[in-house]
């Protein structure tokens, strides 16, 4: 059985009832839907920090759902959130767009969010983190540190645009660099994720770029366990070693989920599909480790600093 588990008071929502119609940017609560689970330490938990902050800002009331993986199940969990109340929802996942399209109608006034999707209605939102930028200077870093001159990206699908961005920035950093890129085809297949790994070790690569929220902790481990580097995906990773994770490409999921709840609450959300960078503050590269030179640190400093003010990379200058 499972039960929506609600992180603030119940209190506001019993004053103020369910059944009236909210203003026009009124937030009155907030849900998730997850289509697995909030302690994975990486995409879930992330979301459900998110959640945490627009309580914390906001002091509205928020609920998250785990496991909502089918368009029966998201019917269902919607049904309930507006039942509580709730007028904006989060779907932590691209396949919420799909569900939330079909869904949206039925709930005229609740916004839906989910992230990179197609939205199509008119209170609808996608949210795209862009992420050409972020692989880009994690694929710099990776050549730089590279010994073998062989690095890999081992990633989940290849719509995925930091795929192609650690092979460009790689490519700039060391023309000489051979990239290795496999795909998992599924965020959670850590099997498959982990024999990939022993391939690209075999063919020589030194610094592994894990591409998929599900499986980058085991892959980080084991790389660990080969005395080899590695660079962190989504969070902050230096936790599983700082000689191991020389940087991560992170998303600030939960600066976003605030930014988007304040959108909300103004009445300036837009519908359809809305795009962030580096310079909305919610993509970022984490502290460089010390095993990095500090000039090769402090130039990609500047050289972030750059893609933010001007929105070209190294080597699209004068384009």
């Amino acid at each position: 059985m499972k039960k929506w588990i609600s992180l603030f008071t119940l209190a506001v929502l019993l004053m103020t009832g369910c059944s009236n119609e909210p203003e026009s940017g009124q937030m009155t609560g907030v849900g998730m839907l997850i289509t697995d689970t909030i302690s994975d330490q990486v995409w879930g938990t992330k979301g459900y920090k998110g959640m945490l902050k627009i309580q914390s800002e906001y002091g509205v009331d928020v609920f998250y759902k785990e496991r909502i993986n089918s368009q029966a199940l998201a019917e269902r969990a919607v049904d309930e959130l507006a039942h509580k109340g709730v007028n904006l929802i989060f779907g932590h996942g691209m396949e919420y767009a799909d569900f939330f399209n079909k869904i949206a109608p039925d709930y005229p006034n609740i916004h839906f969010v989910s992230f990179n999707g197609d939205a199509k209605r008119k209170n609808t939102t996608s949210l795209k983190f862009e992420g050409h930028a972020m692989g880009f200077f994690g694929g710099m870093t990776a050549a730089h540190a590279s010994k073998t001159d062989t690095v890999a990206v081992i990633a989940t699908f290849q719509w995925q645009p930091e795929v192609k961005g650690f092979n460009d920035g790689a490519l700039y950093e060391n023309p000489n660099v051979s990239v290795i890129t496999e795909y998992v085809n599924n965020w959670d297949d850590t099997e498959t994720a982990l024999a990939v790994l022993d391939k690209a070790i075999a063919a020589g690569a030194d610094v592994i770029y894990p591409a998929g929220d599900g499986y980058n902790v085991p892959v980080i481990e084991k790389v660990k366990e080969h005395h080899l580097q590695a660079i962190g995906y989504v969070s902050d990773q230096s936790d599983l070693g700082e000689e191991t994770v020389l940087t991560s490409t992170v998303q600030h999921v939960d600066r976003l989920y605030s930014l988007v709840a304040g959108q909300f609450a103004e009445g300036t959300l837009a519908a359809g599909n809305v795009h962030f960078d580096f310079a909305d503050n919610v993509i970022s590269l984490s502290p460089f480790s010390e095993t990095i030179d500090t000039e090769f640190a402090a130039d990609m400093e500047q050289l972030i600093t750059e893609y933010k003010e001007t929105g070209q990379l190294p080597g699209q200058k004068g384009r």
